[in-house]
Parts: structure tokens; C-alpha cells; sequence
């Protein structure tokens, strides 16, 4: 293949699957990976629809399984270029900390950290070689600010922050540049974890989790298109320049970003926990 290749981890829904299109469209052949092929039937549909099916190819991979990284890292060579990396595979783990196992913490970093660093260290030796590449790191407002209810998450986007600053410096010298998209909330599968949240009654957490419930539940009608994070997707991995390291987007996300670098940390605190709480 002579075209521009762009690799998406997490490619059966949301904003994998969206992205996978949207990148296509911009004439990238695209590996839409997932877990379990099974579930590509969505993404093959609408590529249908979109008229770039014959740019989607589709690729089993697990990003928290050796044996799967290993054999993917065999798939790549058939590749002349590697030009856009997206690590977008992830999931939400919700509940309180007090109740959530060491062991479940560990399961949300394995997808969410560690696998894009499997990901990535496959891919890298390729771009290096080549003198150019995007990394693109599907981040969250949740990897810039905590909130209840959602440690897992929240830890392991903000660990992804901190890995792809450092993983930029390093690889400026050599011609690949990393980004981070940080959404804030969209429409996607990843909130339905929020709802799944086993509700003890008694649990010390009960109502405290009743009123998170409750204001997630009733700014589900504000959140965003998720096709929007999609195009920024494909408008980053298509730029010519640099792009820069971090890209917020959703609506509030860059205002709270703004607020938590200039408010005092218990004045930020007091407003979170009095909107929750009131």
C-alpha cells in the first residue's frame, strides 16, 4: 500500500468507530482494531454508507494481552509507512474507591495505560525508521480533573497525561509528534458505566452515588455529537504542521480546565461537591 496508514485501537464503537470513518474519508487506509471482530459490523455498515469500506481493514487485537500485541507486531511489516497512530481502546470503571478492588484498578489501568504503551512500543520502531508519525491519545477532561465515583478513569487518564508529555519530548527529536484529545461528556457507551454502578443500600456511599446519578443523568441532554471528536481525529492526524500536544474539546471543558489552573483547589472543591451535594 502507497497510502497514508492510520491504526486505531478500539474501532467498534464510539469514538474509535466514528474516527475510523472519518479518517478514511481523508483517504487514510485504516486498521480498525478491536477485541472481538464480531462487533465490526456497525463500523462496516456505516463504512458502507460512507462509500470507504474497501479502506477499513479489520484486525483482532487486544491491547491487554501479550500474546495479541505479539502477534499484531507480526501483522504490522506488511505496511511500507505507519503514519497515524490512534490509541483510543478504553473503558470507564465506576464505583467508590473504598469498594473497588486493588485488582479492578488494575484491569482499568491494563486497558486504559498500560495497553496504549503496548500499543505504542510496537508501532514506534516503525515511525522512528520512517522519520515521521502522529500519536494520537484519546485522553478526557477526567485526566485533567477528578471527579467521585470514578477513580479508575480518572487515575488512569491522568497517568496518560503525564506518559504523553514525556513520550513527546522524547520523540520530537525524531519527526513524531504525540497528542492528546481530551473530551469532555459525549454521547458514547463509555457513560453507561455511570449507571451500571451497583447501588448498596448499605453502602455509606448510597445517597452520595444517588446524587451523582442524578446530575449525570440530567446533563445527559447536553452532552456533545460525538462525531465531533471524530473529525478533530482525522483534522489532526491530516495536518501538514505540528499539531500541538493537548486538544480539548466539549462544551465547558476548556472553561474548566481555565478554572482549575487559576481557582485555589478548596474553592474548586467547594463548588464540585456543592453542585453534587445540593
Amino acid at each position: 500500500m502507497n497510502d497514508k496508514i492510520a491504526i486505531i485501537t478500539g474501532a467498534s464503537s464510539g469514538f474509535g468507530l466514528l474516527s475510523a470513518i472519518e479518517l478514511a474519508k481523508q483517504e487514510f487506509q485504516v486498521v480498525a482494531t478491536m477485541r472481538d471482530l464480531k462487533k465490526a459490523d456497525s463500523l462496516l455498515e456505516l463504512a458502507n454508507q460512507a462509500g470507504v469500506v474497501k479502506r477499513i481493514h479489520l484486525h483482532c487485537l487486544d491491547v491487554t494481552s501479550i500474546e495479541s500485541i505479539q502477534q499484531f507486531s507480526e501483522y504490522l511489516p506488511r505496511f511500507k509507512t505507519i503514519d497515524v497512530l490512534v490509541n483510543n481502546a478504553g473503558y470507564a470503571l465506576g464505583g467508590f474507591s473504598e469498594e473497588i478492588s486493588i485488582d479492578q484498578y488494575r484491569q482499568q489501568f491494563e486497558t486504559n495505560f498500560f495497553g496504549v504503551i503496548s500499543v505504542t512500543n510496537v508501532v514506534l520502531p516503525i515511525m522512528r525508521t520512517q522519520g515521521h508519525g502522529k500519536i494520537i491519545n484519546m485522553s478526557s477532561i477526567s485526566g485533567k480533573i477528578g471527579f467521585p465515583g470514578m477513580s479508575p478513569y480518572v487515575a488512569s487518564k491522568h497517568a496518560l497525561e503525564g506518559y504523553s508529555e514525556s513520550l513527546r519530548l522524547e520523540l520530537k527529536p525524531f519527526g513524531i509528534d504525540v497528542v492528546l484529545i481530551e473530551p469532555g461528556s459525549y454521547s458514547t457507551n463509555i457513560w453507561s458505566i455511570i449507571d451500571t454502578i451497583p447501588v448498596n443500600q448499605d453502602s455509606p456511599y448510597h445517597e452520595y452515588l444517588n446524587r451523582i446519578l442524578n446530575q449525570v443523568n440530567t446533563g445527559k441532554a447536553k452532552h456533545g455529537n460525538p462525531l465531533d471528536v471524530a473529525k478533530l481525529v482525522a483534522e489532526i492526524a491530516s495536518m501538514q504542521k505540528s499539531p500541538k500536544l493537548r486538544y480539548p474539546i466539549g462544551k465547558g471543558v476548556k472553561l474548566n480546565i481555565i478554572l482549575k489552573s487559576l481557582l485555589p483547589w478548596r474553592t474548586l472543591e467547594n463548588i464540585i461537591l456543592k453542585l453534587l451535594l445540593k
